[in-house]
Formats: C-alpha cells, structure tokens, sequence
C-alpha cells in the first residue's frame, strides 16, 4: 500500500461499498415511488439524481482507494455489495430470498474473509 494505512483503505472501503450499496436503495425507491421506469420519471426524479451522486462520490473514493491498495485485494471485496444488498432486499423491500441466495452470500462472505487475511 502506498501512503495510506491498511485500515484506512479498508475503512474507505467499506464507505465506498455502502455508498454503492445506498445508491441502488435510493434508485430502487425511486422506480417504485414512479411507478416504473420513464423517461420523464428519469429526468424528474430526485432519487434518480441522489443515486447517481452517491455513485460519483463512491468512484471518486474508489479512485483513493486503487491509488493505495492492491487491485487483487480491494475488487473482490466489492463483492459484499452483493450481500449487503441482499440483505436490504430482504429486510427494506420484503423480498422473498431463496435458500441458495443465502448460501451463496455465505459463500461470498468467506472468500473475502479469506482475500482479506494476508
């Protein structure tokens, strides 16, 4: 790593995952709250404009983040995205989450464990 500490990147990390994360709850609201997908809903909806910037203040953070940071290690850590997003889905949106999703996030989870520990 560069100039930054390890669990400085790690802690921008996880910012910048749930900021990723933010953004599609924000874009997910707004489609309903429309009532589908427009193109005036699009040009007219806050929350369109509110999930967009969460993901340009999450790249701009991504950037520190690859500038101090192996690539091998940080990009598949983005992965518990995935799970952080399930979760949401599951908790925020009352989806329904099949028994393989679950697993799958487990299995998820233990290979960044796995990336994370050098």
């Amino acid at each position: 790593m560069n100039g930054l500490s390890p669990w400085a990147v790690y802690t921008m990390l996880v910012g910048n995952i749930l900021l990723l994360v933010s953004g599609q709850l924000v874009w997910k609201q707004a489609l309903i709250k429309m009532g589908g997908l427009s193109v005036t809903g699009l040009l007219t909806s806050p929350g369109v404009y509110i999930g967009g910037m969460l993901y340009v203040i999450a790249t701009g953070l991504w950037l520190v983040i690859l500038n101090n940071a192996k690539l091998s290690v940080v990009y598949p850590m983005q992965s518990l995205a995935y799970v952080i997003g399930m979760l949401a889905a599951f908790f925020l949106f009352q989806e329904t989450v099949p028994l393989k999703n679950w697993i799958g996030a487990a299995i998820i989870i233990v290979g960044v464990w796995l990336i994370a520990v050098e």
